[in-house]
This record gives C-alpha cells, sequence and structure tokens, in this order.
C-alpha cells in the first residue's frame, strides 16, 4: 500500500513577548483553555490528553515532543465516522526569538486529499486561536 499524500495547514504569526511568556500559553491548561479548548494537558512527552471543543467534540492528543521554550508537539486526532472528517494529524508549534519578541510557526499535519473542508476549517480555526492566543499572552504578567 502507497502512501498517501497529505497536506500541511501552517500558520505564523509574530509576537510582541519572549518565547518563555508564550510557553506558558501554550503549555498550560487553564491558559490553554481561554484560547484553544478545555483540556487535560500537561507538558510531558506520552502524556495522553483531550482537547474539549465548543461544539462538542473531542480531539484525542499525545504529547510528543516538548523542548521548552522552543517546541511542543502532539497528535490531534478525531474519530468521526465521515471519512473526510476522521483526522489523524500531528500540531506542532516552533518558536523563534526575534528582535522584538518571538516568532510563531504552526503546521497541522496529516490532512488527507479528501478532507477538503477540514483542511479550510483548521486554516481558519488556526488563525482563530491566535488571535485569541495573542490576547492571553499579552495580559500575562
Amino acid at each position: 500500500m502507497t502512501a498517501v499524500e497529505t497536506r500541511s495547514v501552517v500558520v505564523e504569526r509574530d509576537f510582541p513577548h519572549s518565547p518563555e511568556k508564550l510557553w506558558r500559553a501554550l503549555t498550560q491548561p487553564h491558559l490553554m483553555e481561554d484560547w484553544l479548548m478545555k483540556n487535560n494537558f500537561h507538558p510531558v512527552v506520552g502524556h495522553k490528553f483531550n482537547l474539549r471543543g465548543d461544539w462538542g467534540g473531542v480531539l484525542d492528543c499525545e504529547v510528543l515532543t516538548i523542548e521548552p521554550g522552543k517546541t511542543l508537539a502532539y497528535s490531534w486526532d478525531f474519530a468521526n465516522e465521515n471519512p473526510a472528517f476522521d483526522l489523524k494529524s500531528v500540531v506542532t508549534f516552533t518558536l523563534t526569538p526575534t528582535d522584538t519578541g518571538t516568532h510563531l510557526r504552526v503546521e497541522q499535519a496529516g490532512f488527507r486529499p479528501d478532507q477538503k473542508q477540514a483542511f479550510g476549517g483548521a486554516q481558519h480555526g488556526w488563525q482563530g486561536f491566535l488571535g485569541k492566543l495573542e490576547t492571553v499572552v499579552s495580559e500575562l504578567d
């Protein structure tokens, strides 16, 4: 069986905040809830957790990579009977210090060609999440 070619959603944004501040918002459950979703996240490789969307959906996740202040990756799986929405993906956050703060690159990889709606939804969704993330980080001490 040949591997199905998958696509990635990549969203990049510059924040006028330190990587440390951004990292807190990406890894502390109460802050994640404010910009992403309700969760039971712990920043430990191998930790399995759920993200619970306002729409009632539950994402099954597992922490894959943690380099404090630099890289965070976790699986982002959504089981659905409809193949167009049955998603197995990986979200990777990469933080790069800049002269004015931090450059954040978010990549969600694993969309199959028949998942155009999920792909479009993720593109739109990450823009919204990062807008909220900006608000959350700006309110941190």
